[in-house]
Parts: structure tokens; sequence; C-alpha cells
């Protein structure tokens, strides 16, 4: 058997559709449990955290974005992180959490894809060693609960999800306190055997 699995719940905020023009303005990171091939071992995803605000890369910022994130660009143009800075140190955190569990480390996020393309682009333009994740140990809860909810990836938002699965916890676009809504999201996701069988498939088997 391999080496078990640490899974970090991850969510940015950025002023902007793409890395690049636009900045990522804020990350958090939640260590939220491990898997050793048998078992998963849940954490108390308020415990292991990591958070840092950046300072914007260009002047470019959709105002939309911007609103919906309640950063403010100028202070953070003064009392962000630098990019390099920080990333280095989301690595050594990263490195931190998943060694001290002997664990390869997952990256987890709702959806993937934003987040991923994110803090990728960023660890591999500001850090030497690139993406501590690699380029592929990532896990996307929508597709997780689509495959175990037998639905179509269009019909399977949050808004969409049996209430039991959600977190109790506001959903506040701070990236820290998100991270950790979504751990909750993916510890009961994990425990979820999916939706109640419909007498019709009990009588097509």
């Amino acid at each position: 058997m391999g080496k078990p699995e640490v899974y970090i719940s991850v969510d940015a905020e950025a002023d902007g559709p793409i890395p690049g023009p636009y900045s990522m303005l804020s990350f958090g990171m939640s260590a939220c449990g491990t898997f050793d091939g048998r078992a998963f071992k849940p954490a108390d995803p308020a415990e292991t955290t990591f958070y840092a605000e950046l300072k914007p890369i260009s002047d470019a910022y959709v105002p939309e974005a911007l609103a919906v994130s309640g950063l403010d660009r100028d202070h953070l143009a003064i009392e962000g992180r630098d990019p390099g800075e920080a990333m280095s140190a989301a690595t050594a955190w990263v490195t931190a959490v998943a060694s001290a569990a002997d664990a390869s480390p997952v990256f987890v996020a709702y959806p993937l894809g934003f987040d991923w393309m994110f803090l990728y682009w960023y660890w591999t333009r500001f850090t030497d060693a690139g993406s501590p994740f690699g380029h592929s140990r990532h896990l996307d809860l929508k597709s997780m609960y689509a495959a175990k909810a037998g639905t179509p990836i269009t019909r399977s938002t949050k808004r969409q999800m049996p209430a039991e699965l959600l977190s109790d916890r506001p959903h506040t676009h701070n990236a820290l306190d998100d991270a950790i809504e979504q751990a909750e999201l993916f510890h009961n996701l994990v425990r979820w055997s999916g939706p109640p069988r419909r007498p019709s498939e009990d009588l097509a088997e």
C-alpha cells in the first residue's frame, strides 16, 4: 500500500477571472484529514490553517470580482505580502503538514478549476520549487458529489446538494473561512453513501 494522503482544503479570492492579467488577493488553507487506503481520519479544519493576503501584481481588476472579496487593493498594495514570500511560506506550511502526517498532500477545492488555477500559477511564477502538490494531486468536490449522487455536473451545485452535506458555517468570501467551510463539506461527502435509492432502482436489479 502506498503512502497515506493528507487533504488540504484551499480557497482563493481574486480580482479577476485569470492569474497574470489579474491578481490573487488572498488564499486560505485548512488541513482536513488523512486517508491511508483503508479509512479516512478527519481533522478539525479550524485547528491547522494558513492564510495570506497578497500585494496585487497588476493594475487591472474587475470591480465585480473585487467587490466579492471585500478586500481593498490600495491597502494590499501597502500591507499585502509579497507573492514570492507568501507562496514560499505556503509551501513550507504544506510541507510541514504533510511531514507531520507522513503523507502526500492533496489539494481539495470546490470547484477545483478556479482555486487550483490561481494557486498553481502563483507557485509556478513566484517560487523556484513550484507547487507542493505537484501538477495533479488535487480533488474536485463538485466532481466527487456528482459521482456519488449520480447527477450531471450541471446539477451538482451546493444549492442542489442535500442540506445534510453542507457546512453550518456561513460562506463569507474570506478565504480562510471558506476553506474551513469547504473542509466540512468534504468531511460530509466522504461519509455520505449517496442519495436514497428509488424503488424502481431496486426492482431493476
